[in-house]
């Protein structure tokens, strides 16, 4: 009889090693699963350790793994051609599925190898069909997440591995579901805040070319054929459009060679941390970027806390999720200084990014051993704060913009009129 050697978790989250007799791979991971554990590696003793098929080409009818490869996967268009690649936006749509089949009874192996035969979207099929082709060899549901970074990131990993260790899976992905809805959420508002006056600025924009490059010179012949001095507001769009006829498409390379140049130095480590240092020295850009910080690491830590993930681990994976590296190298500080001993309020206050009632509140909750709850309200205020900032700032880039283009089109209202009367003024002897 084949002995196996394997990895596991206890249901308290404490990691084991042993051996086991079984007549098959599937035996002895029911036998596990019968003891309670949840194994992270599974290998038959005396063999290599076996390299992880590509899942367009199973075979349906090998006997290793618990459960064939769906034929329909074999004779799939896509599964021939080249693979679809998952990416993050696929992220969010697995777990809902996987939560509706999860809480339907299934169990995660089951739920992945139904969607690795029903879902139709290329890249999310491509996803689960991978994945079930982890879980086949003996892998956890995390172990298989963790083998694609690009899609499920380390705290959503850490948090799913913690589900299967206490047995809270259900939980854990309904939880992860909320959090990225919420932030699914906030970017689409953020994007519906910016639609109207960048709509505003473009067509302002158009307005004002279409005016320099094509009446303006018109007018201008008009005017000069009548004589007569033009007046200094005349002149100065009459020069204003011939610079830009002359210069424009110069200018308007070097502006695209500079985005491009910028675009690529900030791909860099060293370019990515001045702009995001450079973004917190402006207004509002400032405000927007501490205000979504501090809402993304109160939520996200307290999720990573609520599912059992130790604090110096959470602090860890939080910080991770910031975007601005300039933001995240303060956290970083904070979380060092709370390794060391110090509360996280007294940390985190040094990092000049939290409100000081924001602080007080944290520490309450410090103290009363309520933290995640805390940091749940914290997070709800931040979101109310955010919103706020959100509308405020919309209305006055909307009216700043408004009132740029009524000044201008009033400028020009302006400089044709006061022409007209200085030409005509001539005709009067």
């Amino acid at each position: 009889m084949p002995s196996f050697s394997y990895t596991a978790r206890d249901k308290s989250g404490a990691t084991t090693t042993g051996a086991l007799d079984a007549p098959s791979r599937r035996d002895a991971l029911r036998r596990l699963q019968a003891r309670g554990l949840q194994p992270t590696s599974l290998i038959e003793a005396g063999s290599a350790p076996r390299e992880r098929r590509a899942p367009a080409r199973p075979s349906s009818s090998s006997p290793s793994g618990p459960r064939s490869q769906p034929s329909g996967l074999k004779a799939s268009p896509a599964a021939s051609a080249k693979p679809a690649v998952a990416t993050a936006k696929e992220l969010l749509p697995f777990l809902e599925a996987l939560s509706d089949l999860v809480r339907g009874g299934l169990s995660a192996g089951e739920a992945v190898r139904l969607l690795s035969v029903r879902v139709s979207q290329p890249r999310l099929r491509s996803l689960c069909t991978e994945l079930w082709a982890s879980l086949s060899e003996g892998l956890t549901l995390s172990a298989a997440f963790a083998q694609h970074p690009k899609v499920f990131d380390g705290q959503t990993v850490n948090l799913v591995a913690a589900g299967e260790a206490t047995g809270n899976l259900r939980d854990v992905l309904d939880r992860l579901i909320a959090h990225f809805t919420e932030q699914k959420e906030l970017r689409s508002k953020l994007a519906a805040a910016l639609a109207y006056p960048v709509f505003v600025c473009f067509l302002a924009a158009g307005v004002i070319l279409f005016f320099l490059f094509f009446l303006l010179p018109r007018l201008k012949g008009l005017l000069s054929s009548l004589g007569g001095e033009l007046p200094w507001a005349t002149k100065l769009l009459v020069n204003s459009s011939e610079f830009l006829l002359r210069y424009g498409a110069i200018g308007l390379v070097a502006v695209i060679v500079g985005a491009i140049f910028i675009s690529q130095w900030r791909r860099t480590p060293a370019g990515r941390l001045a702009t995001d240092a450079l973004a917190l020295r402006l207004p509002l850009l400032k405000g927007f970027a501490i205000r979504g910080t501090v809402l993304n690491f109160a939520h996200t830590l307290a999720v990573l806390l609520e599912n059992g993930i130790t604090t110096a681990e959470a602090l860890r994976l939080a910080e991770k999720t910031i975007g601005n590296l300039a933001l995240r190298a303060r956290l970083r500080d904070a979380t060092d200084r709370v390794l060391e001993g110090e509360s996280l309020s007294l940390a985190l206050s040094r990092t000049e990014i939290f409100d000081p009632l924001l602080l007080d509140r944290l520490s309450v909750s410090e103290q009363t051993g309520s933290l995640a709850p805390g940091l749940k309200d914290i997070a709800r205020t931040c979101r109310a704060q955010l919103d706020k900032f959100l509308n405020t700032f919309t209305t006055s880039i909307s009216a700043g913009v408004l009132v740029a283009a009524f000044s201008f089109v009033a400028f020009i209202a302006y400089a044709i009129v006061s022409a007209v009367f200085q030409v005509s003024s001539s005709f009067r002897f």
